[in-house]
């Protein structure tokens, strides 16, 4: 019964760290270095991420500066930048690149809104999908009278009460962000 909450604890707190992730990919009116996390360029024919080509700084609330290593790479980050789905062209000037972030409107706020409640409910339904999981496994042990009922009425309740805690999180976190993002 431990493994199966243990198990649970642990996809249940993966789940919010893909929810972090996602989120801190969104834009909230401000600059954040973590928006080009998901940007991979091609370095040498192996694909690196973008934060491992060089330094990645916030000089202004609303401007980025990438500082590659090497001055080769600028063409190959302005392209991945380019392809991605940031929205943003980058500018350069043959040293850095420089990424400016336009005042968000009214209307793009709501969107970014819906976003991040859509990935929080993605969360919350991850999330039940894991307590589902492991409250089958619990109903086979007792089913193959590996556990008394009353042992699996305590590993069901434990295992609600994790859903709960997590499902808390995800609730705290989307609020967080969605107070980020209507902020400015």
């Amino acid at each position: 019964m431990e493994e199966v909450y243990k198990e649970a604890n642990s996809k249940m707190v993966k789940s919010l760290q893909v929810l972090r992730s996602n989120l801190a990919g969104l834009r909230a009116g401000r600059a954040n270095p973590h928006l080009l996390d998901r940007i991979v360029v091609d370095y040498y024919g192996t694909p690196a991420p973008l934060n491992q080509i060089g330094n990645i700084s916030t000089p202004e609330p609303r401007q980025l500066v990438i500082a590659p290593w090497e001055s080769r790479m600028i063409p190959l980050v302005e392209k991945a930048i380019m392809k991605s789905d940031i929205g943003i062209t980058p500018s350069n000037d043959g040293k850095v690149i420089r990424l400016i972030f336009p005042e968000l409107t009214e209307e793009r706020r709501k969107e970014l809104v819906k976003t991040v409640s859509q990935y929080g409910e993605e969360s919350r339904i991850a999330i039940r999908a894991i307590r589902r999981e492991a409250n089958d496994t619990i109903k086979k042990q007792k089913k193959q009278s590996e556990i008394t009922e009353d042992e699996q009425k305590d590993s069901e309740s434990k295992i609600q009460d994790l859903t709960d805690d997590h499902i808390k999180k995800v609730d705290e976190i989307v609020k967080e962000k969605e107070r980020e993002i209507l902020e400015f």
